[in-house]
């Protein structure tokens, strides 16, 4: 069946508590065999739309609220009306009203905007009914009661016809905005999806972001704030150049600094040739979105899980002129041998090895960094991760010196800030590789805690063995765990996200003994708290 967005609908007294809202809104769903996903929105009183409970409980389950006005919400027929209620607030049921006002709004805005943008509550919300034939709510749950909270769910039922588009003939997406890929089929994916969005604003133990916690070390943000002094002077990197390329063994120009791994990719897709460029998958997105935006169509090397997403060379076309491939591979945590690699480098390819985890592998063993030897290779590395600086933004790109005038030649003028170039600098002195090799250690010691508690769940299988500072695993309706784990606490990554992998999958980032302790136990409680599924 065709699940359609829902809306929940929340009424409260002043001072609810979040949690309380939260176990409502999940207890009133599970019975009904409804989704968290399915969501859309919490719709309640304007006056109460600024309840620390209402809010908090919207940021709990990641969702929006909906505020409406009292005389609309009267306006809405409700099967469950109560006189105290409609005594207080005009309506027989805030839950139930607000949650038909949202749907039927969501419907609405479906109908008008054609390509699916929502228009505000506020904006013929209270227009209620279906009378014109461009779709309604349907109550699928009536108001349901905890102590101090109500809720109601409703269902928006899509508008049927023929939305507004481009060219008269077919929807506006942007997705329509894009070159297309090699294989079409499997460019669904949002690209342009990464961890943060998982936990930005929000109050949660961050399992979704892959950068090393309690990090910049006080030393390194000393160093950064040294280089305030000369903020009024021009970045000079060559200091900085100098470093990265004493800490691989490799001259100078053969260095290329850049604000971030991320730039790399796109002064790659920008400046460099490539008639058939390959992104090996499931990795990081950002290579492929940035050739697609550059014009390139892409060609996917989509790698199995009954493989351990491990590679075969010759799964590779022959004809690819640009092969882009992690290691270690996020998000799946697999470390691609060195040897393995090698037997993609020919001449007239470009092989880009994105190495913005090697760094968390103890030995940096299979790292392909500081190899002259092989034809077209292009490694890129990241300081962003192990030393926390990933809103600072600085990373390298290792590539023989043409390769290296090319993309230099496409950047701004002044591309990394001096406080990029000072952290380059002291992230590659000798006493920074030490530590960062005892933090790869104790990654290696965190992530067997981490497997070892996995392992206790037979529901699970992890992708071992795994080398990342993160590890992939699946598990039925993982989007309903992510969503009960946000509702406990946890942000963990969907895995949806990246070609290859579907709902099924989610990352997680390797913590501490304690914080894995709190983790397993909300995984516990989140895998036994889902929601039967209805029968048939």
């Amino acid at each position: 069946m065709t699940r359609h967005a829902l809306v929940v609908g929340v009424g409260a007294r002043r001072g609810v508590p979040a949690e309380e809202v939260v176990g409502l809104i999940l207890t009133t769903l599970g019975a009904a065999g409804l989704r968290v996903a399915d969501v859309v929105a919490l719709a309640t009183l304007d006056v109460r739309a600024d309840e620390p409970g209402i809010v908090g409980a919207a940021t709990r389950l990641g969702l929006p609220v909906r505020p409406y006005p009292a005389e609309v919400l009267a306006r809405v027929r409700v099967p469950n009306p109560s006189r105290a209620a409609r005594a207080a607030v005009s309506t027989g049921s805030v839950a139930e009203a607000a949650a038909l006002a949202g749907a039927e709004a969501g419907a609405r805005a479906g109908a008008r905007a054609g390509a699916g943008a929502e228009v505000g509550a506020e904006t013929g919300a209270g227009e209620c009914g279906a009378a014109d034939g461009a779709g309604g709510g349907e109550l699928v749950v009536a108001k349901r009661k905890s102590a101090s909270a109500t809720c109601a769910v409703a269902r928006r039922i899509p508008f049927i016809g023929t939305p507004a588009s481009t060219d008269g003939s077919a929807p506006f997406t942007m997705a329509a905005m894009l070159p297309p890929t090699k294989h079409i089929d499997s460019a669904g994916p949002d690209l342009r999806h990464h961890g943060d969005a998982e936990v930005r604003g929000l109050d949660l133990t961050d399992l979704a972001v892959n950068v090393r916690t309690n990090t910049p070390p006080d030393w390194l943000r000393e160093r950064i704030a040294a280089s305030l002094g000369s903020l009024a002077s021009y970045p000079d990197g060559g200091p900085a150049r100098a470093a990265v390329a004493s800490r691989h063994g490799l001259p100078e120009e053969r260095v290329l600094l850049t604000a971030g791994a991320a730039e790399a990719f796109v002064l790659i897709a920008r400046a460099l040739p490539a008639r058939r460029p390959v992104v090996v998958h499931p990795q990081f997105t950002e290579p492929e979105a940035a050739l697609r935006a550059a014009g390139h169509e892409v060609g996917r090397v989509l790698l199995r899980p009954e493989d351990g997403f491990r590679l075969d060379p010759a799964a590779v076309p022959d004809d690819a002129d640009l092969v882009v491939i992690g290691n270690p591979t996020n998000p799946t945590s697999v470390l691609h041998p060195a040897g393995v690699l090698e037997q993609l480098t020919r001449p007239g390819r470009t092989l880009v090895v994105d190495e913005a985890f090697m760094d968390a592998v103890p030995g940096e063993r299979e790292a392909l960094c500081a190899r002259t030897d092989l034809p077209g290779l292009v490694v890129l590395r990241s300081l962003t991760k192990t030393w926390g600086l990933a809103g600072l933004r600085i990373g390298y790109v290792l590539a023989d010196p043409a390769t290296v005038a090319t993309l230099e030649g496409a950047q701004p003028l002044w591309p990394v800030s001096s406080p990029a170039l000072a952290a380059a600098e002291a992230c590659t002195e000798p006493r920074a590789l030490v530590e960062a090799a005892d933090a790869a250690d104790r990654v290696a010691v965190d992530r067997a805690h981490l497997l070892a508690g996995l392992a206790e769940f037979s529901e699970v299988h992890v992708v071992e063995p795994s080398a990342g500072p993160f590890v992939l695993l699946r598990t039925e309706r993982a989007d309903e765990v992510r969503e009960r784990l946000r509702a406990l606490g946890f942000a963990a990554r969907r895995g949806d996200t990246f070609p290859g992998l579907g709902a099924e999958w989610l990352r997680l980032a390797v913590r501490d003994r304690a914080t894995t302790n709190r983790f397993l136990q909300a995984f516990d409680l989140a895998l036994q708290g889902l929601p039967r599924r209805p029968a048939g």
